[in-house]
């Protein structure tokens, strides 16, 4: 783990921007070798979710990270945020780099994003990872969802408003369900804390839909997980990651 902090400390992470859909969309690139896409958590930014992540497997990856509409870098658009359309800006980005068969890893909402991409643009992803994510609002935790609902307003302005109303009313049964994982073809690692926001439930039914999963639960691990457990979710993802 010391050497790894070491060459983080050296390394240095460039910054692009592209226009897609109409709109600007920053991402991060960092290193070289196979790509590895990382979408980041909601309100949230791909450095900042995966700062324990970046410097390890820009090692041997080529790293793209891209900030999502009104999030990190990326500045907001008017109108409501929508997975489908972030979904499809990730999508239109790495067509745009000529990018496909990438590895993708996602977190929190970067995760239903991960999900989405391979459901609809299977051609662009080879594996995927996936760490705290629910295919609908009742995947949520009582107190969060109870939550949520308390603080909805009538015309969400503010990227935290939006979020917000995103997160009580999306991922859509259109979107994402038990019916749309079973399509999925790809290898899927798929995450949880033992104490995380989504419930444990709602992750064994995600898991158990997809046709070629694999389930790590962190004992004692809130939703934070890239962050909170590094030191076990690295080697772990490098392993899944290195297979064939």
């Amino acid at each position: 783990m010391l050497v790894d902090m070491a060459h983080a400390a050296i390394q240095h992470t460039d910054w692009h921007w592209a226009a897609i859909h109409g709109h600007r969309i920053f991402y991060a690139v960092r290193g070289n070798g196979p790509t590895l896409v990382l979408l980041h958590g909601g309100g949230d930014s791909g450095e900042h979710s995966f700062v324990r992540q970046l410097g390890v497997f820009s090692e041997r990856h080529h790293i793209v990270a891209p900030d999502q509409v009104g999030q990190g870098r990326t500045p907001d658009v008017p109108g409501p945020l929508s997975y489908t359309a972030m979904m499809e800006d990730t999508a239109a980005l790495l067509k745009m780099l000529k990018l496909k068969q990438v590895d993708v890893v996602g977190f929190s909402d970067g995760g239903i994003l991960a999900l989405m991409l391979a459901v609809r643009h299977p051609e662009l992803v080879r594996r995927l990872v996936i760490s705290g994510v629910n295919i609908a609002p009742e995947g949520l935790n009582s107190a969060d969802l109870e939550e949520l609902r308390a603080s909805q307003i009538p015309r969400p302005k503010t990227i935290d408003e939006k979020l917000a109303h995103l997160w009580l009313t999306s991922p859509t049964e259109t979107e994402l369900s038990l019916a749309l994982l079973a399509k999925i073809s790809q290898p899927v690692l798929v995450i949880s804390g033992d104490r995380d926001a989504i419930t444990l439930e709602h992750t064994l039914k995600i898991f158990h839909a997809l046709p070629e999963a694999e389930l790590c639960v962190l004992p004692g691990t809130d939703h934070a997980t890239f962050s909170g457990r590094s030191e076990w979710l690295n080697p772990i993802i490098s392993v899944f990651l290195d297979r064939s």
